[in-house]
């Protein structure tokens, strides 16, 4: 019973330590984007944004129903608000599911350009990538379908 009790405990701390987003730098970023082969969705978003905060429902189904394709949710909190732990408990009490993590990157008009050179800033934004590499950017909140539309479109169906 105890070595069962023990094995629960730390199943319990893998889980919450694997739900806990990290920091990341931009260029760390740029890597994951190019580097990824299977499908991938990259939403940049904020807790202060209310646009994103409706949007997330969308992407948390999206995501249930394309285990195929990564979604990453990239937070941009640090740049107004760096502290890390706003967004761990952010996460944790909307229960997020999807990949977080949490661009280390201050002052974003310096930088948002060497994420997609049509992107201003606005938040949210989302990245898809097909699995031929192939990118669409998108700088608004996405509806219910639209995912699954420019999926296809980044996939050349």
């Amino acid at each position: 019973m105890k070595k069962l009790l023990c094995v629960l405990v730390w199943m319990a701390m893998v889980a919450v330590a694997q739900a806990q987003p990290r920091l990341i730098k931009l260029n760390e970023l740029q890597r994951l984007i190019t580097d990824e082969q299977r499908p991938l969705v990259v939403n940049f978003w904020a807790t202060w944004c209310g646009p994103c905060l409706k949007e997330m429902p969308v992407l948390e189904q999206f995501a249930a129903s394309h285990p195929d394709v990564r979604l990453v949710l990239v937070s941009m909190d640090m740049d107004l608000d760096p502290n890390p732990d706003k967004v761990s408990r952010f996460v944790a009490r909307k229960n997020l599911q999807s990949e977080v993590i949490i661009l280390d990157e201050r002052n974003p008009q310096e930088w948002v350009g060497r994420v997609d050179k049509r992107w201003k800033g606005n938040l949210p934004a989302t990245i898809v990538k097909g699995a031929d590499g192939k990118k669409h950017f998108v700088d608004r909140m996405l509806k219910e379908g639209e995912l699954e539309a420019l999926l296809a479109l980044a996939s050349g169906h």
